[in-house]
């Protein structure tokens, strides 16, 4: 497998023109996977996927406009938007949101830091490496005395829905003064395009904190850090700890499947885990794209298991997958309302 490119403003595109190739577009939290997924599904079939990495607002914005085959989005629509926009909503991957930082003599996977701190920090309450809050949970780590610069997403995010959703259900402050949302009016620090955007800005700036998913972790070999869960246990990110926080998820009785992962209790769940989800239109003008876009989600499903493994992104299991298909065949149609699945 070729080793896949994270760049800022990244698409990707593994066809010429063919009949059956799809399009679709929005957040960047599953990117690395999309693209991967696409890679050897093209391999497999013929039938190519471009996917452009524009942030989960974009991919909402473009399906409503039906500019594109499908839409992602790491904030889960709600019922009410669905049936507006006659739109049906599945998850396709799940994975984990990780703070990342840049300080000299910080190895990935030493600095500890709670969900609290983090929403000072986000909020510009808590501003030096050296303050008495992050000292208080790394006993005799050296830690600069220098400013923190904050980085954050600059566009609509799915990644940001889910970070402000987990500090807001940490602090209470965070959830008056910034809340929770695809895009925040964030007190302090510089923004970043995409998880791209901010890696690269994470990377670029010393003694800053960023947020990304942690497929760009792995890819830039950058310092994260770990979070203090629900439990009280500092957990390590990885596609363990992902899986263990959607271990009680009831996607069943969710509307849309909507299942939202973030402090979900477990000795060594990862507190800012979340799933991606997919957008299509219930009416399908053009049935033969449609059907394709669901053919490419089920090779996926059935042989993109090792591949998300490969990036610390948790597949789903059959019993969903199981539960997407039958919610195809009882949604998603052509013209003339015929079921394409």
């Amino acid at each position: 497998m070729k080793s896949l490119a994270i760049a800022i403003g990244a698409a990707v595109s593994f066809s010429a023109a063919h009949a059956a190739d799809i399009t679709g577009a929005g957040a960047t939290f599953p990117y690395p996977i999309y693209a991967k997924w696409a890679e050897a599904y093209k391999k497999a079939t013929g039938n190519g996927l471009n996917y452009q990495s524009i942030g989960s607002g974009g991919g909402i914005k473009q399906i409503k406009a039906k500019t594109v085959d499908f839409g992602a989005s790491d904030m889960p629509l709600k019922a009410e938007e669905l049936e507006a926009e006659g739109l049906a909503q599945f998850p396709a991957i799940i994975g984990g949101v990780v703070p990342v930082v840049n300080i000299d003599g910080i190895e990935p996977g030493k600095m500890k830091l709670t969900g609290d701190v983090l929403a000072a920090i986000y909020m510009g309450k808590v501003t030096k490496w050296n303050a008495p809050e992050i000292v208080a949970l790394n006993a005799g780590m050296k830690l600069p005395a220098e400013d923190i610069t904050v980085v954050h997403r600059s566009d609509g995010s799915g990644t940001t829905f889910v970070w402000t959703d987990y500090l807001s259900k940490v602090n209470a402050e965070f959830k008056t003064a910034v809340g929770s949302s695809t895009a925040v009016k964030w007190p302090v620090g510089l923004g970043g395009k995409g998880n791209e955007g901010v890696a690269a800005n994470v990377q670029r700036i010393k003694n800053s904190i960023g947020y990304v998913e942690y497929a760009y972790v792995k890819k830039n070999k950058m310092t994260y850090t770990l979070v203090k869960n629900l439990d009280g246990n500092f957990a390590q990110p990885d596609d363990d700890n992902f899986k263990a926080a959607a271990a009680g998820a009831d996607w069943a009785k969710t509307p849309g499947m909507g299942v939202i992962l973030t402090n979900q209790p477990g000795k060594a769940t990862w507190p800012i885990s979340s799933a991606s989800f997919i957008l299509m239109h219930k009416a399908q003008a053009d049935a033969a794209k449609g059907k394709e876009v669901l053919k490419f989600f089920d090779w996926s499903f059935k042989n993109g298991g090792a591949m998300a493994a490969e990036l610390d992104y948790v597949a789903l299991p059959p019993a969903v997958t199981k539960m997407i298909e039958d919610g195809w065949k009882a949604q998603i149609k052509d013209s003339s309302a015929k079921a394409i699945w």
